[in-house]
């Protein structure tokens, strides 16, 4: 089988690399960045450079480029895509990606599928690609309406084989809520976590906590802004409810409360305790 990588960034490379490790396919990549392609080449993640006589050759095509630019290279290359294959975006936002692609993929032979790889470095960029990114990672998935159970299974059964331990399908916004949760308002914590005075002194004082606490906040902020941008009105109110909480622990320390902190400390461990379990 052929498939076709769009973008050989962290995820995009990452996928190069580990189907080329663990399937039989051959692996089609494109990017703009002439040194990326080289580098992909030299490395072994790609078998050659894509180009329109390979994508139609594709059984299946994985677009992972910035949300924006899923739906343009959508658009531009609608028409080259082979009957039955499986178009699967990468994008970290599904409403938007969803509702472009709805609109081009209407009337086609081929098959759209939102999806967003769990899975991640706070490096950006082809050099960080890994064959083991996705070693028991969830792949989210948000088909089209209607889509027909043997091709899920085809998409189920690829990504499975890359590694990742679950494929979770769900809908555009069911995936925008629960993502600004579980991932996107984390990298807003963590980027607001390393901007205190106090975070250049840290060496010498600091443990695990403080590398996880600013672990993502190194983060591409081109990629971020825009996928923040788009989903914004899921991540207010999760922003603003964080707050409120943050807010509880701060008027305890301020009024010498040690009563009302001890509860609030034992609450959020109890939460922690019940989420590991489940």
């Amino acid at each position: 089988m052929d498939i076709a990588i769009i973008g050989l960034g962290l995820i995009g490379g990452s996928l190069a690399r580990t189907a080329r490790l663990r399937t039989d396919c051959r692996v089609f990549g494109c990017d703009r960045d002439g040194e990326t392609l080289r580098l992909a080449r030299e490395l072994g993640a790609i078998d050659a450079e894509l180009n329109d006589e390979k994508l139609r050759g594709c059984q299946i095509v994985l677009i992972c480029l910035y949300p924006g630019e899923i739906v343009n290279w959508l658009g531009e290359y609608a028409d080259r895509i082979a009957p039955d294959a499986l178009v699967i975006d990468c994008g970290g936002v599904k409403r938007t990606v969803m509702e472009g692609a709805a609109e081009i993929a209407q009337g086609r032979r081929w098959h759209f599928i939102g999806g967003h790889p769990m899975a991640g470095r706070e490096y950006s960029g082809f050099r960080y690609a890994r064959d083991d990114l996705f070693d028991n990672a969830s792949m989210i998935l948000t088909p089209m309406p209607k889509e027909e159970l043997p091709v899920l299974q085809r998409a189920r059964d690829f990504f499975m084989d890359l590694g990742f331990r679950r494929v979770q399908f769900t809908t555009p916004p069911i995936h925008d809520e629960l993502v600004a949760y579980t991932s996107q308002l984390a990298h807003i914590v963590s980027s607001a976590y390393v901007k205190d005075p106090l975070a250049p002194r840290h060496k010498g004082f600091s443990s695990e906590s403080f590398a996880d606490m600013t672990r993502v906040a190194r983060l591409n902020e081109d990629m971020w802004t825009e996928l923040l941008m788009l989903n914004r009105d899921n991540i207010l109110p999760r922003l603003e409810s964080y707050t409120e909480r943050l807010n509880a622990y701060r008027d305890a320390l301020r009024d010498g409360d040690a009563e009302k902190l001890h509860a609030l400390l034992a609450e959020g461990r109890r939460l922690k305790e019940s989420l590991e379990e489940a």
